[in-house]
């Protein structure tokens, strides 16, 4: 592999330790390639500018990521697929966490529409209606109305990706305005169905691998790494109030909400992070046969993920499972080896 292989990390959506960005660069929401200087605008914003473009995830904003979305390797129409995607992903992550409250519902409402404006478009369909979050119907007629669904156009054209994953991925941000709890780990897993796998089987269709048995193998990979971000982001979720960790878990350590948001992490919230941590790991090793089941590209990137994941469950290991006091991030040095050896390794 290239000395100089950088990577935009990116399968969680939030999450991601970043190696290197790809030329400084990241995709805005016009799905062209540009820097972070042209992205002020921010999400607080969408009440004036009034629609989903008003959410810009930030050019930038992939170089921050943790897990790899783009390798500076890649052929330019892999890079170009899987940022539009990034792009889409972020864009939505960003209505559910970062747009007025009273407004996320409609603006993921009108996302959706536009998602399925592409669908239809694409289908040859003609003028279609949708129910809105409001149960009024929405016409889905024409183009696409955002910038950031136009921009996907060519990734579904070209690599045939389906509709649902990207549905899956709105359902998720609907998901977080209700659901702040988990009574059992089930329940997260079925979170993570629509919040992380969706974006693992678009990667595959991107690298025209997709296959049932792959699938299946990535959505383990993908329930793993959002499992990591989740773990090493307990405070900040908390401070947004939601707890993804498992009632059932809190309960069986001895933990409490109020445990939770102490400035540093007691003995029974360290252990419950070990134990957090190592069935994410378990997780993970699961699904890394992945990689030995592609070659070329898609190998890399797939190593890529798993590479991200390991080392950022590694990062909250060394911080002695305390992720109350800092958020565990891993270096580079240690996601690069980690890159190195599975992809040497095939798992």
């Amino acid at each position: 592999m290239s000395a100089d292989m950088g990577v935009i990390i990116c399968i969680s959506i939030k999450t991601c330790a970043q190696i290197d960005t790809v030329g400084g660069y990241g995709t805005g929401v016009s799905g062209e390639l540009q820097t972070g200087e042209g992205s002020a605008a921010s999400a607080g914003s969408a009440d004036e500018a009034g629609g989903v473009d008003a959410i810009d995830p930030g050019a930038g904003r992939a170089s921050g990521e943790n897990f790899p979305v783009a390798l500076r390797m890649l052929p330019a129409r892999y890079r170009k697929h899987l940022m539009a995607v990034y792009s889409f992903a972020r864009t939505t992550d960003d209505i559910g966490d970062r747009a007025p409250p009273d407004r996320r519902l409609g603006l993921l409402g009108e996302l959706e529409a536009d998602v399925r404006r592409l669908y239809a478009r694409d289908a040859g369909g003609g003028a279609v209606e949708s129910a809105g979050d409001d149960g009024s119907a929405v016409g889905l007629e024409g183009p696409p109305r955002s910038r950031v669904v136009s921009a996907l156009g060519p990734a579904v054209a070209e690599c045939g990706i389906p509709m649902q994953p990207f549905l899956d991925l709105i359902q998720a941000n609907r998901q977080d305005q209700v659901v702040t709890r988990y009574p059992t780990f089930e329940d997260l897993v079925g979170y993570c169905r629509l919040s992380a796998n969706p974006v693992g089987r678009i990667v595959l269709y991107v690298f025209g691998s997709f296959s049932e048995d792959r699938a299946e193998l990535s959505d383990s990979v993908c329930t793993a790494l959002q499992l990591a971000e989740h773990w090493q982001d307990v405070a900040e979720d908390l401070r947004a109030g939601r707890i993804y960790l498992p009632v059932e878990d809190l309960d069986r350590y001895g933990c409490t909400e109020q445990d939770l948001a102490q400035a540093s992490a007691s003995a029974p919230v360290r252990a419950l992070l070990t134990f957090e941590v190592a069935r994410a790991r378990g997780m993970l090793d699961a699904g890394a046969p992945l990689i030995g089941m592609l070659r070329g590209a898609a190998r890399a990137a797939v190593a890529g993920y798993v590479a991200g994941g390991r080392a950022a469950l590694a990062a909250i290991a060394a911080a002695d499972y305390d992720v109350l006091r800092v958020t565990p991030l891993p270096s580079k040095r240690r996601t690069a080896g980690e890159l190195a050896l599975a992809y040497a390794r095939g798992r």
